[in-house]
């Protein structure tokens, strides 16, 4: 095994000379991605309807294909799942992400083998890629990576047969063989469907294994962790898994979970690195180990553009989106992808703000449709996993999750209502909001207007919540899962209200 992690390591690292020419041109290898999607498809429906073969430059895109949501496209979608082909892109699809957001409504995202193979295994790679790049000394490719993973259905469409399911599972069935001898658990285990058997299932099985990297969604590992900690009968990870040596996680912010990560690894040389990627595509890699923002990478078949999210509600709104070329640090931009899997200037409804534009870095600050601005505070997640942190540190305080609700009162004013489940609780709950409130301001000058002298939005109203509560909820509305969330900012009160009412029949 040394001689095999000697030999895999060399082999990661030579891709770091690709990943340093996108960074040193990245409006070129962009442009480059532009021009080869479009190529690629203009022979489909979408290609011919849109007049793919005139397009000649990146204005000409922007002019002559229109701005895309799930809606626009779904009809399409639909047809594709039940047979139809070439529709969207030039190869077949018969395997669809199942979005599991924070809204109702199921989205069913198209997945090409040119987006696995381009996308999705090149991330993984890259994954590993620059762990090792950062730490020369690795042992990853001497042990397992514990990755949590979805599940897989089959549908039927008369003589057609297609799949759906999380993203990560559809990765999963179809790895190819070098990543499969690296990774646990077992393939049955890993797309099981009921949630619960398969964390007790994953705990048995890799409790006494040599798992040297983590992978999953930081609520769910940490459900994970504590079950193989219990059924061992240690306190830390570390006495588990002693060669762990890095944790990737996405899907939700790691603030809030971070102390308790540190708490339950107890150990400084575990490194962890932030990923972001979603049923649509794989965008984003932590880099450097000193910075949590995000390498976005562009050479992955996905045409980014981006719209300031000042200009999401304007008539003219598509007349002011830009390439990756213009944008500034700053910013919060709503993100809009064109996918080697079909997906033409769709707009994601994720929110970042660029940190550097060389490299282009970024983090995530929020959802476009995940936000408060019943009062005029335009509060996003950003400002609130701050707060929290900044709160948590004075009061010594873990949080475990948390949503936010308006509440209304008389005279057009308001406030808003915080349900939160602590892991720990603040030695002082009443400052550990005042101090949630303080930096709420400082985060969000819209905030603290609206805040001034209680005229909009009064002192905040926390309400402390009992154990399990979120995860609850969950079960409750079938969202058990490794990308399944809680929602964390709404504007109106129907998820708060049927947290707070499982709460009251328990």
């Amino acid at each position: 095994m040394p001689i095999l992690n000697s030999i895999a390591s060399w082999l990661m690292k030579k891709r770091m000379h690709q990943i340093e020419l996108f960074m040193k041109y990245p409006v070129d290898v962009q442009m480059e991605w532009m021009y080869s999607l479009i190529r690629d498809a203009s022979n489909t429906h979408y290609g011919i309807s849109n007049n793919f073969s005139e397009i000649e430059n990146y204005e000409q895109f922007k002019s002559t294909v229109p701005l895309n949501d799930y809606e626009s496209l779904k009809s399409l979608i639909e047809r594709t799942r039940r047979g139809e082909q070439n529709l969207l892109w030039h190869s077949e699809i018969k395997w669809f992400a199942k979005s599991s957001g924070t809204t109702d409504k199921s989205k069913f995202l198209p997945v090409s083998q040119e987006s696995l193979d381009g996308c999705h295994y090149n991330a993984g790679r890259d994954m590993i890629t620059l762990q090792c790049n950062n730490n020369p000394e690795t042992q990853l490719f001497t042990g397992k990576n514990l990755a949590l993973g979805g599940s897989l259905k089959e549908d039927q469409f008369g003589d057609y047969n297609s799949f759906h399911g999380d993203v990560s599972a559809i990765i999963i069935q179809n790895l190819p063989m070098w990543a499969e001898f690296f990774r646990a658990p077992e393939v049955d285990i890993a797309l099981m469907d009921e949630w619960e058997s398969k964390l007790e299932k994953i705990a048995v099985s890799m409790m006494n294994e040599n798992v040297v990297s983590l992978a999953g969604v930081p609520s769910w590992m940490l459900v994970l962790l504590k079950r193989i900690l219990h059924k061992k009968n240690v306190s830390t990870i570390n006495e588990v898994w002693p060669n762990l040596e890095v944790y990737f996680h996405g899907g939700v912010s790691f603030t809030p979970y971070k102390d308790q990560f540190l708490k339950i690894f107890d150990n400084s040389k575990i490194n962890f690195m932030q990923l972001y990627n979603a049923s649509e595509g794989f965008f984003g890699i932590q880099d450097q180990l000193k910075s949590e923002d995000m390498l976005l990478m562009l050479d992955y078949g996905i045409f980014y553009e981006f719209l300031d999210i000042k200009d999401l509600s304007s008539l003219d709104s598509h007349k002011k989106v830009i390439n990756l070329d213009l944008v500034k640090i700053g910013v919060d931009y709503s993100m809009i992808i064109t996918t080697n899997a079909g997906l033409w200037r769709y707009q994601l409804g994720d929110v970042i703000r660029f940190t550097s534009t060389n490299p282009y870095r970024f983090v995530i600050s929020g959802r476009t449709k995940q936000h408060i601005n019943v009062f005029g505070e335009e509060l996003m997640v950003h400002n609130t996993e701050a707060a929290i942190a900044a709160a948590c540190e004075k009061t010594h305080a873990m949080v475990k999750d948390y949503t936010v609700a308006p509440v209304f009162m008389k005279n057009n004013s308001g406030a808003h209502e915080w349900l939160i489940e602590f892991e720990k609780d603040p030695n002082n709950f009443d400052f550990f909001v005042s101090i949630l409130d303080e930096n709420l301001k400082k985060q969000n000058s819209d905030y603290e207007a609206k805040r001034y002298n209680d005229f909009v939005l009064h002192f905040p109203h926390v309400k402390k919540m009992p154990e399990n509560s979120f995860y609850r909820w969950l079960k409750a509305n079938n969202k058990m899962g490794g990308q399944y969330k809680v929602p964390r900012l709404s504007n109106d009160r129907k998820i708060l209200e049927e947290i707070l009412q499982l709460n009251n029949e328990k």
